[in-house]
């Protein structure tokens, strides 16, 4: 077992550096970047995404006094920034380190990124490692809670749905799910605003935001009920599509075991159906279920994220990300890559072994000999 967790360990460091090359080689093409959004905002041609970030750096403040005739071979390497002193340009590259080349500005991001030294985002004056702890709140509350709903919505139904196998009630069941799998979650959202946030009809729900004004001097009680209030219409926008992977996974699981000879065998010995599927099915069943609820968390956590945040004013990892890639701060983005890779492939890791520790027939050490 050792041995196998210690391959699967090493094998994350090419892959980490696979993903960060390849995302540094589409970054490199890109057009734009972050000397050019600075010219941007002096010429005030600065427009969507990237007017969310105030501030340009101390010298987008002081560019006015830098202006001069300029128009050598620097300038004529960024669009826009005809007229400025090719001195300011120098420092802009300096300051976003684009006046090393391309190889050893990658060599030392990877040699940062390995003493989990993510720097300083370009824009907002403050460390990667610190935007996250500020963002992650958001974010682990939409995935803990979405995952337990799931998991307490899904597994009860699945198992119903094993029972009643092919019943009206599977059928109108599969296509509510199928039909609420379809609907993008972003759509409903927008539906559930209309209906209940003071779209045109009620407006029993928050709009924006985790917890309303004042939350801090809100009573123990209190705070818990305002923090559920500002998550409802969050959590049933992405949960409309989340439970019917879940409860299809578990009815088919039920569905193999109920087949199997074990279950004839309970049967013929006169044991109660309920003691047949929750004495004996039930404990099989799971597994798969069971041992996938790193994944499901991980998936829950990052999916869909990106749009529900947007849509609430949530300000999560996923719109974090989103603005990041849009106004071309680079450390934001390969930072927050870099983190989501490692925890997608720890988390990969750890459903592996969770199937060997709940199954101990299923052995992945041995089939890679």
């Amino acid at each position: 077992m050792s041995a196998y967790i210690a391959r699967r360990i090493l094998l994350m460091i090419p892959t980490l550096l696979g993903i960060l090359f390849v995302s540094f080689v589409v970054v490199q093409f890109a057009p734009g970047g972050p000397v050019e959004r600075v010219i941007a905002q002096l010429s005030g041609a600065d427009t969507g995404g990237t007017s969310r970030i105030s501030g340009g750096g101390d010298f987008a403040q002081r560019a006015p006094g830098q202006v001069g005739a300029g128009g050598d071979a620097i300038n004529s390497k960024y669009r826009g920034a005809q007229g400025l002193d090719p001195d300011f340009i120098k420092k802009l590259e300096v300051q976003f380190g684009f006046d090393k080349p391309a190889p050893e500005r990658f060599a030392l991001m990877v040699w940062n990124f390995a003493r989990f030294d993510f720097g300083k985002s370009y824009f907002r004056d403050v460390s990667v490692v610190q935007l996250i702890k500020e963002k992650l709140p958001v974010s682990i509350s939409l995935g803990i809670w979405l995952t337990l709903i799931t998991y307490l919505i899904s597994i009860p139904l699945g198992i119903r749905k094993a029972v009643k196998d092919g019943s009206r009630f599977d059928t109108w069941t599969s296509t509510v799910l199928v039909l609420g799998y379809a609907i993008p979650g972003f759509l409903f959202a927008i539906l559930l605003i209309i209906l209940f946030a003071g779209g045109s009809f009620f407006n029993w729900f928050p709009l924006r935001g985790l917890t309303s004004d004042g939350w801090s001097q809100f009573p123990w009680y209190w705070k818990i009920v305002d923090y559920f209030w500002h998550l409802t219409l969050p959590l049933i926008a992405m949960g409309l599509g989340a439970f019917t992977t879940m409860t299809f996974l578990t009815k088919n699981s039920f569905l193999d075991e109920i087949r199997k000879q074990y279950v004839m065998t309970a049967r013929a010995k006169g044991c109660s159906e309920s003691r047949v599927l929750y004495g004996h099915v039930f404990r099989n069943a799971m597994l798969i279920v069971i041992a996938g609820f790193p994944g499901t968390f991980i998936h829950a956590f990052f999916s869909g994220s990106l749009l529900i945040e947007t849509i609430f004013s949530l300000d999560g990892l996923g719109l974090l990300s989103f603005e990041s890639v849009l106004n071309r701060d680079y450390p934001v983005v390969f930072g927050t890559l870099f983190i989501f890779s490692l925890v997608g492939l720890v988390i990969n890791l750890i459903s592996d072994l969770t199937y060997m520790w709940i199954d101990p027939r299923i052995d992945f050490e041995a089939r890679e000999v």
